[in-house]
Parts: C-alpha cells; structure tokens; sequence
C-alpha cells in the first residue's frame, strides 16, 4: 500500500474518460460516413449482420485507442 498514490487514479479516470470521449468521435465519424443511418439500419430494420460488423469495429477501435492512451 505504500506505492499507491492518489494521483494514479485520477490519471486512470481522466484516461478512461478521455479514451471513451475518443471512441463516441469515431464512431461518429464512421457513422458520418457511411451511407446509411447505423442505428436505424440495426434498431429498426433489424440487420443482424451490420450489428456484427459495427461491433466488431468498435472492439478494433477500442482496442488502438486503449493501445494509443496507455
């Protein structure tokens, strides 16, 4: 307990934060991008495969962003 400093979590939590604020912008960017609404094409029209692919995109992303933050 004697290495533990407040100061690591804060850097953890503004870390966090910052890493999800990455990920909602490119998200919002691919979304922009592509030529359909991703939410209506999942929600409404029910496409299994889109939901898979969008899914599968945000663990990649997720993973070079925490690569990129840590």
């Amino acid at each position: 307990m004697a290495d533990f400093h407040p100061g690591y979590l804060l850097n953890a939590a503004i870390f966090a934060g910052l890493g999800i604020l990455i990920f909602v912008v490119a998200f919002a960017i691919i979304d922009w991008i592509t030529p359909y609404a991703l939410w209506k094409e999942i929600v409404e029209e029910k496409n299994l495969a889109l939901a898979v692919l969008v899914g599968a995109m945000s663990i990649g992303m997720c993973i070079i962003i925490a690569a990129a933050v840590h």
